[in-house]
């Protein structure tokens, strides 16, 4: 099973449900893959402490042109979907960060003026974690816009050594990135908090789950600290609660010392893998409608 954690916004807390849910896994004997998705700021093995024993680089194959052969004709650039290649003064200029690595200007080009060459965009990190849980991770390098083949690059790699569970650490927000995360997800689990910023950007996520068909349930963090709106929202949707997290000054002390919620409150290990027998039970109803 492949469950997304998921956040309309930064900092409700999904990095620590997400180590939780896979701690939990893990330690009821399940095989579990963690894929940190979050490759702008990845802070999983900042709790999970992998010992790193892999590593690849994340190209993107871009345009380079050769100026003996190019005749400016601009039929690379009329290809281009994204404005990354013009042709300007009688000289093709080429943005590279602004290519999308398609390969459509290269087929175009009359003179075969145009090669592809790699351009880093970041690294794959992997290795083993706590609890025998198998840790990869995406770093996107600083200033590079496109986060969207790093994460695909991670999945496709980790995705194919198979596991009872992959628990996949979404970044926050609605945008590409997020919606490459989910690709391919069994289930999404949407972190809020019950504020109005939280109930904000909660219909943003639980909007996205709906317009690309995906199952999604929510989990309340800081519980304590807000109103009942979110609970209404949920309610009005039909998105189930799955967990309450309560807003207690132990659990933010703990979080902040880099403790994992399962040493901070054992007693919802349990919790989160009764989650996933609820999560198990939502989809098998769900087939049968279908």
């Amino acid at each position: 099973m492949k469950l997304a954690i998921a956040s309309g916004k930064g900092g409700t807390g999904k990095t620590t449900v997400a180590v939780s849910l896979a701690l939990a896994l893990a330690e009821d004997g399940q095989s579990v893959s963690y894929l940190d998705c979050d490759v702008e700021a990845p802070n999983g093995h900042l709790f999970l402490q992998p010992e790193w024993t892999e590593r690849r680089s994340v190209d993107l194959l871009i345009p380079q042109v050769n100026d003996d052969l190019c005749t400016a004709c601009g039929d690379c650039a009329r290809a281009c979907q994204y404005h990354a290649i013009v042709v300007v003064g009688g000289k093709t200029l080429v943005f590279p960060e602004m290519c999308h690595g398609c390969g459509s200007c290269t087929l175009v080009c009359p003179e075969k003026a145009i090669t592809e060459v790699p351009r880093s965009l970041g690294v794959l990190d992997a290795g083993p974690a706590r609890g025998g849980i198998r840790f990869a991770q995406g770093l996107l390098n600083v200033g590079e816009p496109m986060a969207v083949p790093v994460i695909h690059q991670l999945k496709k790699w980790q995705l194919d050594e198979p596991a009872d569970v992959v628990v996949m650490d979404s970044p926050p927000g609605a945008s590409c990135p997020v919606v490459e995360s989910l690709r391919g997800a069994d289930f999404v689990l949407l972190v809020t908090e019950p504020t109005p910023f939280g109930l904000h950007d909660l219909k943003q996520a639980a909007k996205l789950t709906r317009e690309i068909n995906l199952p999604a349930g929510v989990i309340i963090n800081r519980d304590g600290i807000g109103d009942a709106v979110v609970d209404e929202f949920c309610r009005q949707e039909g998105l189930p609660i799955l967990m309450r997290i309560p807003f207690e000054r132990q659990i933010g002390e703990g979080i902040a010392q880099g403790k994992s919620l399962l040493e901070i409150r054992p007693d919802y290990a349990p919790r989160f893998r009764e989650m996933l027998n609820t999560i198990t039970q939502i989809l098998s109803g769900r087939e049968a409608q279908a």
